[in-house]
């Protein structure tokens, strides 16, 4: 089994911003923040599948990359996942295009059901994660969010899509790239 996903590797645009959050939260946000080459957005979190299923991934993704345009996007604003009562995940959001981001991340779920594959029922949300949080101060966690609510940290085109192989280690993830597409649609 093969435990992959459907995303876009970022530039390194945010790298400059997060390691200034980083800073200012090392003293109240516990947890692992993501390496600069691991941020990515991911469109579709598929799980483990058999090796068998993947080149049928592959060529479904391929058809989607085939039917969108390059998109761009400004990274703008931090936000928590679930919510400020039981923050998990610390990211970065997208202020511009997200309705393009939507369409193409549901013609990803949209092809890869057709396979068979289902996925959990959390809706799409564009964001670049930059942090898996352990233990936080919530007070000062609402008052970095508040701070950065109208910031606006870089641009980046999503030119292609990934199949990624997300293999859990002791010190994270290790993401490959099976294939990779460009958006030409």
């Amino acid at each position: 089994m093969l435990r992959v996903f459907v995303g876009f590797f970022s530039t390194k645009t945010i790298q400059e911003h997060v390691e200034r959050i980083k800073e200012q939260a090392d003293d109240f946000i516990k947890g692992k923040w993501v390496e600069p080459q691991n941020y990515h957005m991911t469109f579709h979190f598929i799980g483990d599948v058999s090796e068998g299923m993947i080149m049928d991934i592959i060529k479904g993704v391929q058809e989607v990359a085939q039917r969108h345009k390059a998109i761009k996007v400004k990274y703008k604003s931090l936000g928590v996942f679930p919510d400020i009562e039981r923050a998990r995940v610390l990211w970065i959001g997208v202020a511009e295009n997200g309705e393009s981001l939507r369409n193409l991340a549901k013609d990803i779920y949209t092809t890869n059901r057709k396979l068979g594959i289902k996925s959990d029922s959390k809706p799409f949300h564009p964001h670049i994660t930059i942090c898996r949080i352990k233990e936080y101060d919530r007070r000062r966690l609402k008052a970095l969010l508040r701070k950065y609510e109208n910031t606006f940290f870089a641009e980046d085109q999503i030119d292609r899509i990934s199949v990624i192989r997300s293999s859990l280690t002791s010190v994270g993830p290790i993401y490959s790239v099976l294939e990779e597409f460009y958006l030409n649609g």
